[in-house]
């Protein structure tokens, strides 16, 4: 399988979103509060509640796993099993998030979604339409192949 640029680049992105999000574990409250992870979680991370640091673990992890499948699709790595279902899934969960935080700060009152600023949903959300579609870019050069 040939070497697939838009899926190197889409890896690379989600491993630096990876790695971002362990570096707001070493950074601590004012990390949290910069990435949008909200006051809440910001007051755990101060009071040393053991809470963020497991959840932000989690979607690193997550995080990582996709870089993976976008290596795989690469041709960088092994092929992962379910690798065209995931490398659709991951594209659609990048891509869902970033339309629906272009909107959601706009049509919603939720206190969850306005304890971050206008300028963080559309900031993160063009950021996730960009790793989206490079994921699916990607996903359709090997679509065939896979």
């Amino acid at each position: 399988m040939p070497k697939n640029k838009k899926l190197i680049i889409a890896g690379c992105l989600s491993f630096v979103a990876s790695l971002l999000h362990i570096a707001c574990i070493f950074g601590g409250p004012d990390w949290y509060l910069f990435f949008g992870a909200g006051e809440r979680m910001a007051q755990l991370a101060a009071a040393g509640d053991p809470y963020p640091t497991q959840v932000t673990l989690v979607i690193a992890s997550i995080l990582a796993g996709w870089g993976l499948y976008a290596f795989s699709g690469a041709g960088l790595i092994f092929k992962l099993p379910l690798l065209r279902t995931c490398l659709v899934l991951i594209s659609a969960v990048y891509l869902i998030r970033g339309v629906a935080g272009l909107f959601a700060p706009f049509i919603t009152s939720d206190p969850v979604v306005h304890q971050n600023s206008v300028t963080f949903w559309i900031v993160s959300s063009i950021i996730c339409c960009i790793y989206g579609t490079y994921y699916l870019l990607g996903t359709k050069q090997i679509w065939r192949s896979v």
